[in-house]
């Protein structure tokens, strides 16, 4: 079968077409990172040889000196970056090219907003990778061949962006990876050995391999030709094995860069070496922004792991737990074998020990920038906030530690910014107060707003608004805090007998006296739809709320569950009564059974509703509600 047969035209996903458009006209203030981005999938493709190779060392076929080439010519207004790594075959050319494998494409394009400068930034936070080269060029040019395949197996990419690419089968020699770049018009400045070089050392100095490029060298004689000679540009020197104190600060940001695909400087780093019976070196960074894929369970984690400097593996989930996901870096041991693979890793005591170690510099990292810079703490909180609350679940060793790094909102402030701690809910307390108060709910607005609240308000009793979806994950292992345990405002009886007034107690017993009869009649017209009806010692304002088992799920709870699909089955709650309030006297003194039903029901639903339920039959309400209504009128 001929080369020519091979030949095919495809069309890129649909969310690439919009991609390459934006990266065209969005990115021109950024159009250096071309050649970062594409000068790291080099030396990553290098890496990743040098992973397989431990086993099969044919994949060098004779080879092993693995680089990095920059080059360009003039005349053909071309820039080509090329690497003897571990290549593609076809299929990967169309995985990796023709569609972008990342599940936050979608959320991605949601977020555009048609503002260049705004949308610049989202790329960034995206990693656009191979399709920066668009940036510059108007037509690329990809020739790959998989180490270990023969010449014969080469593919030939091409594309001019517009929404497709055309795939050849070619003969290539040589193993690797080789980028042309065909520039645009208003791109010449880059057909500049000096402008090369100066984006190469700005940008990938740290590159662990040698990034050689063709120079122009002149020798004594002025009136000669000058010569061609290979000079390596970067320094090639691992960037956390050097001394913490000849490491600028801008060089952290550009390793940052490189190693977590990201446009923006990281928010935080820690770079630290330990010795003695176990030695390793990491430099892990906190990003500014959460990547889109965050929530994607089958994400690719952050952390790279190398071993005595020799890259191992990406995404090395056993050397960072879930809640830290969003953690990148590299972590570098000598005291690991070079072959070691996924099995090992997961049992290995040195692992665990490594992993424990960076967990504790990741945790101490966030607590001195709580302590030290709220502002940037906030911004942390943000963007990772909801994934460190995944921690006190995953992590208990960790627990306490995690728990003071936690903010929520509350009632003292009653603002939806989560900026309480812990620590400030505690330095807060009432004399007599043992128990942290909280509430979940599906909103701020339905947590703040809660008629289970109308008592703690009226004491001055801080409450703590849970309104993310995990918080019902956190609240479930997050059982005390400094010897304080949590008490949801929405489950079992109140205790508050502390803090009450004696006079408080007195009324409170007088009023489930005088009210026996009326809990009796309105727990037989609500007949199963509750547990039981008693007075209630939380409301002020309301006249009815719901509560459940101290240990049962919350209703916030139940119904996440229903709505995930899982069968739940459907748990009684207590209707607490507030004797107070004019339409409870009112249901006192109702002796028609029919009214005195409707209204036991009104007040059941109203409780319902308030809470964030739904109810099982909102014909009914209207038409009682209506009836009511009239009666008034």
């Amino acid at each position: 079968m001929t080369v020519e047969a091979h030949k095919e035209t495809l069309g890129f996903q649909a969310e690439v077409q919009q991609l390459l458009r934006l990266v065209a006209h969005s990115l021109y203030s950024h159009k250096e990172v071309f050649l970062r981005e594409l000068i790291s999938n080099a030396s990553d493709a290098c890496d990743k040889l040098r992973f397989e190779a431990l086993t099969d060392g044919a994949l060098y076929e004779g080879d092993p000196d693995l680089k990095i080439r920059v080059s360009f010519d003039k005349d053909a207004r071309t820039i080509t970056v090329a690497d003897n790594g571990i290549g593609m075959d076809r299929q990967e050319v169309i995985d990796n090219i023709g569609t972008i494998a990342r599940s936050g494409t979608r959320q991605f394009m949601q977020k555009l907003t048609g503002d260049q400068a705004k949308d610049a930034n989202l790329i960034g936070q995206f990693g656009v990778g191979f399709y920066s080269s668009f940036i510059v060029a108007d037509k690329v040019t990809l020739r790959t061949r998989r180490a270990g395949l023969g010449a014969e197996h080469g593919v030939l990419w091409e594309s001019t962006g517009e929404g497709e690419y055309t795939l050849e089968t070619i003969d290539k020699p040589t193993r690797g990876t080789e980028v042309t770049l065909h520039l645009r018009e208003d791109e010449t400045e880059l057909l500049n050995e000096w402008q090369l070089r100066s984006i190469i050392t700005k940008y990938s100095d740290h590159i662990t391999l040698p990034v050689i490029m063709p120079v122009e060298k002149h020798g004594e004689d002025k009136d000669a030709p000058p010569t061609i000679v290979d000079e390596r540009i970067n320094q090639a020197a691992a960037l956390w094995a050097r001394p913490k104190q000849e490491i600028k600060e801008e060089e952290y940001k550009e390793f940052y860069k490189h190693v977590g695909h990201d446009f923006e400087d990281p928010l935080a780093w820690t770079h630290n070496r330990v010795e003695g019976k176990l030695e390793y070196t990491s430099l892990l960074f906190i990003p500014a922004r959460a990547p889109f894929d965050l929530w994607d369970r089958d994400q690719r984690h952050g952390v790279k792991l190398y071993v005595q400097r020799v890259f191992i593996m990406d995404d090395a989930e056993h050397l960072m737990p879930r809640y830290l996901r969003f953690v990148r870096g590299v972590i570098d041991s000598n005291d690991l074998p070079l072959n070691i693979s996924r099995e090992i890793l997961q049992n290995s005591k040195v692992v665990d020990s490594i992993r424990a170690g960076s967990v504790k510099k990741v945790l101490g990292l966030l607590e001195d920038m709580a302590q030290n810079d709220s502002e940037k703490y906030a911004k942390f909180w943000k963007e990772f906030g909801r994934a460190l609350k995944e921690g006190p679940a995953e992590d208990y060793g960790n627990r306490e530690q995690i728990a003071k790094l936690l903010r929520f909102s509350s009632t003292q402030t009653d603002s939806a910014d989560p900026t309480v701690s812990l620590t400030d809910y505690i330095g807060r307390m009432k004399d007599g107060q043992e128990k942290i108060y909280y509430i979940t709910a599906e909103s701020f607005a339905a947590a703040k707003n809660s008629p289970h609240l109308e008592i703690f308000r009226k004491k001055g009793l801080e409450v703590l608004l849970l309104t993310d979806r995990v918080d019902e994950w956190l609240m479930s292992h997050l059982n005390e805090f400094e010897g304080k345990p949590f008490q949801s405002v929405a489950k079992g009886a109140l205790d508050l007998d502390k803090i009450a007034s004696e006079e408080e107690k007195q009324e409170q017993k007088q009023a489930e006296d005088e009210h026996k009869e009326l809990l009796t009649r309105v727990k037989e017209a609500l007949g199963d739809q509750v547990k039981e009806v008693r007075v209630s010692s939380r409301l002020t304002d309301s006249p009815a709320c719901l509560v459940v088992d101290e240990f049962a799920l919350s209703a916030h709870l139940e119904r996440m569950l229903r709505d995930a699909g899982q069968n739940v089955p459907m748990s009684k709650p207590y209707l607490e009564l507030n004797t107070q309030h004019p339409l409870v006297a009112r249901l006192k003194g109702e002796a028609d059974n029919g009214r005195f039903n409707d209204l036991a029901h009104l007040l059941f639903e109203q409780a319902v509703l308030a809470e964030g339920g739904q109810l099982e039959d909102p014909a009914s309400f209207v038409k009682r509600l209506n009836a009511l209504l009239l009666a008034i009128g």
